[in-house]
């Protein structure tokens, strides 16, 4: 019997030949493969990038730059992408990924720790008109300060694993630091009336922002 997930793939566009290569060797020689955002959250994010058609976006979390090569789906011609990610053993791999495809011509990579970078990091554009946020869960409150002021009004937040599948509301859960960090997110978003938001049941909760 089809799965449901089996279903919506076989009813849902599909991914280009560089991406299914990348979740492969992904799946085959990186630690965490279940971190790839995979076929169908790949789709949404390229479809709403496309939508927003963003001159300039940020990602925190590259992990193997399958999430970025989608999202650069949506930049117009001369737009750029500007990815961050803290482990440098993943360097290389993600090169060499981004080099398969001509999106990668898009994509800046910036290797580091994400706050020291969105801090100090001259070469990051001003304002960005969509921001990616996939890293550590523990730091996304503190990525929120640091890019709300760099998302133009009118701009869009995305936010990763906000569900964190269900440990979230489950109170066995409450002294774990990952999930706090996201309870402590999904709070502050969910208090904050400078933003619009809804959190989607995708995968493992992707969290849809704008700023007013």
């Amino acid at each position: 019997m089809t799965s449901l997930y089996d279903y919506i793939e076989q009813h849902s566009s599909s991914q280009s030949e560089v991406l299914d290569h990348i979740t492969q060797d992904t799946y085959q020689h990186v630690i965490n493969p279940h971190m790839l955002s995979g076929h169908i959250q790949g789709r949404v994010l390229s479809l709403l990038s496309q939508m927003i058609a963003p001159t300039t976006i940020l990602e925190l979390g590259t992990y193997t730059g399958f999430s970025a090569l989608c999202l650069a789906e949506g930049l117009p011609t001369g737009g750029e992408l500007h990815t961050l990610e803290h482990n440098d053993e993943l360097e290389s791999r993600i090169r060499h990924n981004l080099s398969l495809s001509p999106l990668g011509d898009h994509i800046h990579l910036h290797i580091g720790d994400a706050k020291q970078i969105l801090a100090e990091d001259s070469s990051l554009p001003e304002q960005f008109d969509l921001v990616f946020i996939d890293a550590d869960k523990r730091e996304y409150c503190a990525y929120l300060d640091l890019i709300y002021s760099r998302v133009r009004a009118g701009g869009w937040i995305l936010a990763d694993n906000t569900l964190w599948d269900g440990h979230v509301i489950d109170d066995q859960y409450d002294k774990d630091a990952q999930t706090l960090g996201l309870r402590a997110f999904n709070d502050r978003v969910a208090q904050d009336k400078r933003l619009d938001k809804v959190i989607l049941p995708l995968r493992d909760g992707l969290t849809i922002i704008r700023k007013l």
